[in-house]
């Protein structure tokens, strides 16, 4: 037991650290030995875990939904809303989620790395819960939750990247903030909006009451 739960701590160990230097330098300019540097591990142990780069940048892509998950709440829409912000108030947070955008986005990253697999898995989760929230008499009538679930991820995928632009996503919580009032009563039926919490500082306050996120 105490040998697995060293090497579950050295793996999120070396994660974190891929992912601050995948951040930093992009894929084509990290190299093993600069991940092997920062997280201060055996390469013994890292190539124990990860084979190769390709398969380290695969396991960073592959945490990102499960980093931008919060509990499920009654109202559906308010629980997309807050993994909006709670998945933005974590990228200020977390080197690896951090890493894990960034290779979201980079072509450099090889055929080998599915890169684009949170383009995928993200509209699955927002479809899933936008059809909850149409079932509950959330939605307007007009909404399709397969589209408005992917207008939702490219919307927050050009916001976070103009913060990171712009202020290191110092600003990104406003930016959220604005996307979702004006996303809200094109979806939502007009009685749920007052109810609605979108309050940029909303990503801190829900995060602060979660439980820590499970190690990797």
């Amino acid at each position: 037991m105490a040998i697995q739960k060293r090497a579950i701590r050295t793996r999120a160990t070396i994660l974190e650290a891929a992912g601050a230097v995948f951040d930093e330098y992009g894929y084509a300019s990290t190299t093993l030995a600069m991940v092997l540097r920062r997280a201060q591990v055996t390469k013994g142990a890292l190539y124990f875990h990860f084979p190769s780069k390709e398969a380290l940048a695969q396991a960073v892509l592959d945490e990102q939904v499960q980093l931008g998950t919060v509990p499920p709440q009654a109202c559906k829409l308010q629980e997309i809303v807050d993994i909006s912000f709670v998945f933005g108030h974590r990228l200020l947070k977390s080197a690896l989620l951090r890493g894990s955008v960034g290779l979201t986005v980079d072509q450099g990253a090889p055929p080998g790395v599915d890169h684009s697999g949170p383009f995928r898995q993200w509209p699955e989760l927002m479809t899933s819960l936008l059809e909850q929230a149409r079932d509950q008499g959330e939605l307007l009538p007009s909404v399709r939750p397969r589209d408005t679930a992917e207008l939702l991820v490219g919307s927050f995928t050009g916001i976070q990247l103009m913060s990171r632009g712009l202020t290191q996503r110092a600003d990104l919580g406003r930016r959220i903030s604005l996307m979702w009032e004006h996303i809200l009563p094109s979806i939502a039926v007009p009685g749920l909006i007052p109810r609605m919490n979108i309050a940029p500082d909303r990503g801190a306050r829900v995060t602060s009451a979660m439980p820590p996120v499970a190690e990797v």
